[in-house]
């Protein structure tokens, strides 16, 4: 049985975000000089969480959506939102199993110094577990 711990949440989360939104935006943990072209961007990012000290991780993640207009991060935000409530709980890949989901901070606007782009951004309770 693999470790508490072992689970690569952001991993796992970047790639189920990217199948789901199948290229309609970038997602990524890191960003970097070209974000300005690649918008809209979806950053995951893991912010802290605990465990049960057995199997059951309880990380919080950062999901912030990056677009040219506050309009369109807003409605990337609440799809994401809806996406992390409703349709990712439940789901499997080879190495891990998401369980339950939750919102610690609602999508909301957040600062972003660069004023050709708009940040919403909301963070969640992801927990998973390794596959058995």
């Amino acid at each position: 049985m693999a470790a508490v711990g072992s689970v690569d949440i952001e991993q796992e989360l970047i790639g189920r975000a990217q199948a789901y939104f199948g290229g309609r935006a970038v997602v990524r943990d890191e960003l970097d000089n070209n974000l300005l072209k690649e918008l809209p961007t979806i950053q995951i990012q893991v912010v802290g969480g605990g465990d049960d000290g057995f199997r059951l991780d309880r990380a919080l993640v950062d999901f912030d959506t990056y677009a040219p207009t506050r309009a369109e991060a807003i409605a990337l935000a609440a799809e994401l939102h809806g996406w992390i409530l409703s349709e990712l709980p439940g789901t499997r890949s080879a190495t891990a199993v998401i369980g339950r989901t939750g919102t610690v901070s609602r999508p909301a606007a957040r600062p972003y110094e660069n004023t050709s782009l708009r940040r919403v951004g909301g963070t969640y309770q992801i927990y998973s577990h390794p596959v058995s």
